[in-house]
This record gives structure tokens, C-alpha cells and sequence, in this order.
């Protein structure tokens, strides 16, 4: 064979016949602030071609932008974009868009800005913009995300991307691209939703407001109570100098009687809708809106319990490192010196103080359990049952530890009167009702002629008083109706038939889970 036909191709193509690899799609954004910076580099970073927008693009400074991204006019921009385009301006500066009505004719409109206060009862911005642009198809979206969650990358692609608009094509195109981006994304329907999705950013902690204040509202009441008994009253009387237990003892006395009742308030909801429920003899009645909100901040509330609980271990710790506490020992070995006491061991009080600590830590450390599970990225991972089991069965276990480690630290002190200075009781004697009272109701709540009778009601039974008149001639109230679903009473888990304080109560309008 000769040489030169070894060079020769077996099958020649032309460039003109060869598929040309299909381009990126080329998304358009108006503005050059820093959150167009942000969104331009996790879309180039998705795989998008970007064109930035601006009335100067000569001014911009270079390497603002990254590789990739092209500067041009605002129509320029708009002109070369295939189907959206951003709007990651101030809505005061609208108006100067109208010019670019010709351009962005029929195309997506993506307004990311967000509402400057609460509750105005003004149209939205993306109400303003569709006004401005009645031909383009205007989407809401992206506003809740800051500019550093958009650098974050695929690490923080579990955001929820709120998203709202009139045409259900275009809210298609927008969803699929914050899935490419690596986010989440709620459709909330209509344009109309925009108002809520715009003020969204600027509620702060909505579900923190209630258990806060009932956290403090609790701390200020047992401190001013430990204040009274212990630091006032005998400086009234006897004129005992304890005002220097006010930053650190008295401190530390409170806060467990805080994390125990707020452990309570956690629990006694549950206890509340199951008592209603039964009362009621259906799970299809609403519960009052006290009790709704509620239960949508038992969350908050076992957090705020998890952190007094905390510092309460870590104040103790500190306890001994005081210059009281050294004056204490001293003075104390001097009495036993003086005394001609050899071996002051009381056994009594040894098993107090390691059933007591043993209890705490146990307790301090279920109560960790339970702050981590709920963690969105831990609880996602847990099934149903598991996440009852963690919620509910380990709850009421942290709450009956707190409550055995307060008894014996109590020990039998609460039986003599010189534990009643000035008839006043012991901090910890009223810290303990609410817990004792919600642990006995869910006892009460476990016996099995009531959790049968709750198990069947939250399975879809009702009373007679509840069934229509048809129904009542073949069916009697001690009867379940017949089983429609498919399932027998031997397949319910255990929490479904005997657990009065579960997470989520069915059928009973409570959307907070």
C-alpha cells in the first residue's frame, strides 16, 4: 500500500455536515449590583450563558463579573437572552425599563426584589412590573435567596425558591431552572401571592416571638422569686448580706426550673388536643386557634428548654470555681476541725447527689438528641415512625429524667418546715407541677379504655352525634365503622394506637406538623 493513502481519511466528513454541539441557553439579567453578581455566577456555574444588562456597562470594573458573563446595554441584554430575563433592580427604577417594551415582548420577566415593609396594602412589585410590561410574562421568584446563598453553590441546593405567577408555561420554565441551579422550588400560584412571597424576608423569626417571650416571661418570674426568698427577705429580717449569690447561684436556681416547665409546655399541647378530640368524639372538628398556634412552636419551645437546660449544666460546673465556694469549704472544714469530727461521710446524702447528677445527664443529654433530630437536615433522614419515636418517646423520657433529677435533688427536704422560710416553698416545688401534671395526664391518656377509644377517633371514627341519621341504625357507637382503608388494628404502629402526644394530630386543620 502506498505510503500516502495511510494519510488519507477512510471516511471524509466536511465541517459544513458535521452537528454543531448545541449552545448554552443565554439568560439575560438588568442590573449589575451585587445580587445580579451573585445570581450571574451560579448560573454560569449551571451551565447557563449569562449577559448582564446595564445602562453603563463601560463603568463596570473589570473582573467584577466572571468568566464568561457578557456586559452590554440593557437592550442589548434583553435583545440576546432566548426566553428570561432577570430583573434584580430596585422597583423604583421600573420606569426605566419601559423603553425595552418591544424587546421583552413575550418573554419571561423574573422579578427578585423584595417588599420594603409589612402589610402595606399596595400591589406587589411584580404586580407593578406586569402593569409596566403587559406583554411579557411576568414570574415572581428568587427574592428569599441572599446573594451569598446564590454563591453558596450545589452545598446549598436544599434552599426553597418561592415561586408565583399568572402563566402556568412560564412558572414551568422558571421551576426547571432553580432545579438547575440547585434549589427547591414551591410554586404558590398565581401573581397574587407575590405580596406574601415579597415580605417573606422581613419576618424575622416568626416562630420564635411566643416561646421567647414565655421563656423569659418564666425566667423573670423564678429569679425575682429566688430574689425575694433568698437575698431580700432575710436582708429585711436579719440583715444577711446575699446579694452575692444575684449573678451566679441565683441564676443557676433558675434556669432548670425554666427548662423544666418549658419542657412541659412542649408536651401539654398533645395532652390538650387528645383530651379535645376525645371530648369531642371526632378528629374532624378544628381545634381553637390558641391551641394551633401552639403546637406550631413546640419546636421553639424544646429548643429554648435545650438551651436553659445547657447553661444550667454549665453554670453548675462554675459553681465550685467561685471565691464563695473556697470561703465555704474553708469555713466548713474549720467546723468539723473544731467539732472533733473524723469522717463526716453520710451515705444518705452520697446517693442523693449521684441518683440526681446521674438523672441530669441522662436528661441533658436526650434533651441533645432531640435538639438535633430537629435539624431539617437530620429529621429529612428519619422516617415517620422513627421521628415519633425520637419526638415523642424520648421526649416524655428527657421530660421523666428532668423530673426524677429534680426529686432527688429535693430528697425529702420539701417534708420539713425549714424548707417553707417565710411560707414560701421551694423554687423547684413549682417547677415540678406542670411536668408531674403532664406526665400523670399521659399515663391517664394510656389507659387502654381511652388510648382504644383516641386510636379509633384519630382512624376516622366519630360518635353518633357525629354520624349522619343513616348511618346510626346500622352502626353502633362501640363499633368501629368498617375499615375502608385496608389496614387492621394490629397494623397500627404503637404511637398511632396509644401515644395521645404525637407530633401531628390528623385531621384537625393543624398544618404545622
Amino acid at each position: 500500500m502506498p505510503g500516502g493513502d495511510m494519510k488519507t481519511p477512510l471516511v471524509a466528513a466536511s465541517s459544513s455536515d458535521a452537528p454543531e454541539p448545541p449552545g448554552d441557553p443565554v439568560i439575560a439579567i438588568i442590573g449589575s449590583g451585587d445580587y445580579s453578581r451573585s445570581l450571574a455566577i451560579r448560573l454560569v456555574a449551571s451551565g447557563f450563558g449569562v449577559v448582564v444588562g446595564s445602562r453603563n456597562p463601560n463603568h463596570i470594573a473589570r473582573g467584577l463579573f466572571p468568566e464568561g458573563v457578557e456586559l452590554r446595554s440593557q437592550r442589548e441584554a434583553v435583545d440576546g437572552a432566548e426566553r428570561v430575563v432577570f430583573a434584580a433592580l430596585y422597583p423604583e427604577h421600573y420606569h426605566t425599563l419601559v423603553g425595552l417594551r418591544d424587546v421583552l415582548a413575550g418573554k419571561v420577566l423574573v422579578d427578585v426584589s423584595n417588599a420594603t415593609r409589612l402589610n402595606g396594602g399596595e400591589m406587589s412589585n411584580a404586580e407593578r412590573l406586569a402593569e409596566l410590561f403587559p406583554q411579557s410574562r411576568v414570574v415572581k421568584g428568587f427574592n428569599v435567596l441572599s446573594a451569598w446563598a446564590l454563591q453558596a453553590g450545589a452545598h446549598d441546593g436544599s434552599r426553597q425558591v418561592l415561586i408565583c405567577g399568572d402563566c402556568s408555561d412560564s412558572k414551568a420554565t422558571v421551576v426547571q431552572l432553580a432545579r438547575r441551579l440547585g434549589f427547591s422550588p414551591v410554586d404558590l400560584g398565581g401573581l397574587a401571592a407575590s405580596r406574601h412571597i415579597e415580605e417573606a424576608p422581613l419576618h424575622v423569626f416568626p416562630y420564635w416571638d411566643s416561646p421567647i417571650l414565655v421563656t423569659v416571661l418564666l425566667f423573670l418570674f423564678f429569679y425575682c422569686y429566688n430574689f425575694m426568698r433568698r437575698v431580700l427577705f432575710p436582708y429585711l429580717s436579719r440583715g444577711e448580706n446575699n446579694f452575692y449569690q444575684l449573678p451566679l447561684q441565683t441564676v443557676n436556681e433558675t434556669l432548670p426550673a425554666v427548662a423544666l416547665v418549658t419542657l412541659a409546655l412542649v408536651y401539654l399541647p398533645g395532652l390538650v388536643a387528645a383530651v379535645l378530640q376525645l371530648a369531642w368524639g371526632t378528629k374532624y372538628k378544628r381545634f381553637p386557634g390558641w391551641l394551633d398556634r401552639w403546637m406550631c412552636r413546640r419546636k421553639q419551645l424544646g429548643l429554648l428548654s435545650f438551651l436553659c437546660a445547657g447553661l444550667h449544666a454549665v453554670y453548675s460546673m462554675c459553681l465550685t470555681l467561685r471565691r464563695a465556694a473556697g470561703y465555704n469549704l474553708l469555713n466548713a472544714a474549720y467546723r468539723q476541725v473544731k467539732d472533733g469530727i473524723e469522717n463526716s461521710w453520710v451515705e444518705k446524702q452520697v446517693w442523693r447527689s449521684d441518683l440526681y447528677l446521674s438523672c441530669g445527664i441522662l436528661g441533658l443529654g436526650v434533651l441533645a438528641l432531640l435538639a438535633i433530630t430537629s435539624l431539617p437536615s437530620v429529621g429529612n433522614a428519619l422516617n415517620w415512625r422513627e421521628f415519633t419515636f425520637v419526638q415523642s418517646g424520648l421526649g416524655y423520657a428527657a421530660l421523666t429524667l428532668s423530673v426524677m433529677h429534680t426529686l432527688f435533688f429535693g430528697w425529702d427536704f420539701a417534708f420539713f418546715l425549714v424548707a417553707y422560710p417565710y411560707y414560701l416553698p421551694p423554687v423547684y416545688l413549682l417547677a415540678l407541677v406542670l411536668p408531674c401534671s403532664v406526665l400523670v395526664g399521659r399515663v391517664v391518656l394510656a389507659l387502654p379504655c381511652l388510648a382504644f377509644r383516641l386510636a379509633k377517633i384519630r382512624r376516622g371514627w366519630e360518635g353518633s352525634r357525629h354520624r349522619p341519621r343513616n348511618q346510626e341504625a346500622g352502626l353502633m357507637e362501640e363499633d368501629p365503622p368498617p375499615n375502608v382503608w385496608g389496614a387492621k388494628d394490629d397494623q397500627l404502629s404503637e404511637d398511632e394506637r396509644v401515644d395521645p402526644a404525637m407530633n401531628v394530630v390528623e385531621g384537625t386543620g393543624n398544618t404545622c406538623g
